[in-house]
């Protein structure tokens, strides 16, 4: 993966760092010392970006993500905000040459650019990365029974128990903001881990707290099924399923599989149907929604789908269901409003869609992948209220 972008990587490392030295720093009268201490920072960051990608063990990148995702912290803390403050300067030269505009307005947009990009990448590293939100949604359908109005699910997604070491005291404070929702229901719609089912050792018990009337049910992700992480055989990645299966077992959590379990309200009841994995290329597709629903027709549907695309792909041509509740997207963990950069690839990438009656929740998840940071798309608990 690394391969793919390590030009890109450097070039915005080196370039920025190359204008700034010619343009604003060798001109100056300054101790040559400190000429060269200028070129520190981007000569450990080149050092460290070239040993990640060309010279590390295949197996060394899952075994060292949170290590890897502060290193690719400290790259862009360094290396964007100049990016910024170069580009600014570089938009300002031909007002200055052919204008004879002063240089300095630019600068100044330049120096607050970067001033406030560095403050997104340490707030979204230090603090954004827990400033778990709870989101209220009231979703409103015709087909829904009587005795299930009002009925609250709280929905959680890309826990990735992995991003989580070290921090369990933030852990702790997410499953007591859960509960103090009072749910009905608890769904949790893949990722549990990034890798590993051991990565849940130390964190099991406090993921057993989580308490609803009608128990919490989850489905599998991409990341759940191991995909990403160097076996020693075809044999060790099935037992660490069946392993991370045990385990959720044993928190209580029951596991839908390409089935369905019946919930009751008073007299009425639901379909809370459940499949696993079933992504676009080159994501796992292991899903079966034909077997998950039998035995469903004509009741309200509720589903439980890792990838949202599933939707489009089979869910609305294919079947009636009501509501579907997905994840995956992390919303690429960064998001100004309504707009996340994951809209370029995910169409329904965060929030409730809804097409001729059907609709898709998509909830941004709550751990994170890679970059140990979170800005705009915070860590998400969703309450979904029945009506």
């Amino acid at each position: 993966m690394l391969q793919r972008i390590f030009i890109f990587l450097t070039l915005i490392v080196i370039l920025p760092d190359v204008y700034i030295y010619q343009m604003f720093i060798a001109r100056q009268m300054v101790h040559p010392a400190l000429k060269v201490l200028y070129w520190f920072p981007t000569f450990f960051l080149l050092a460290g970006l070239i040993y990640l990608t060309f010279f590390t063990p295949e197996d060394f990148v899952s075994q060292h993500m949170r290590g890897i995702g502060w290193f690719a912290v400290a790259l862009f803390l360094f290396a964007l905000p100049k990016l910024n403050f170069m580009l600014c300067s570089v938009i300002g030269l031909p007002f200055n040459y052919l204008l004879h505009w002063p240089k300095t307005p630019f600068v100044y947009a330049g120096l607050v650019l970067a001033t406030i990009n560095a403050g997104v990448i340490l707030y979204g590293s230090l603090i954004g990365k827990t400033q778990f939100e709870v989101k209220e949604v009231t979703y409103y359908s015709s087909k829904l029974p009587p005795a299930f109005k009002g009925y609250r699910i709280v929905q959680l997604s890309d826990i990735h128990i992995g991003s989580w070491e070290g921090n369990a005291r933030a852990l702790q404070h997410m499953v007591n903001l859960v509960n103090a929702q009072h749910p009905d229901l608890i769904v949790f719609t893949g990722d549990l881990v990034n890798n590993q089912a051991k990565e849940l050792d130390g964190f099991q018990q406090i993921l057993s707290g989580l308490h609803a009337k009608d128990g919490v049910y989850s489905i599998l992700g991409n990341h759940d099924y191991g995909p990403y992480h160097k076996w020693e055989s075809q044999r060790a990645q099935v037992e660490n399923l069946a392993d991370l299966k045990r385990r959720e077992a044993e928190m209580g959590w029951k596991l839908l599989n390409n089935e369905h379990v019946i919930l009751h309200q008073g007299n009425d009841s639901i379909a809370l149907i459940g499949v696993e994995n079933e992504g676009e290329p080159p994501f796992s597709q292991h899903g079966d929604l034909t077997k998950a629903m039998q035995g469903t027709e004509g009741m309200f549907q509720l589903l439980l789908s890792h990838n949202p695309t599933h939707w489009r792909r089979e869910v609305l041509p294919q079947s009636q269901i009501d509501l579907m509740l997905a994840g995956h997207t992390h919303a690429m963990q960064m998001a100004l409003g309504h707009h996340s950069p994951s809209s370029f690839v995910y169409p329904e990438w965060g929030g409730m869609y809804s097409e001729e009656g059907q609709n898709l929740y998509v909830n941004v998840g709550l751990g994170f992948v890679g970059l140990p940071f979170r800005f705009g798309a915070w860590p998400e608990i969703t309450v979904i209220t029945l009506n």
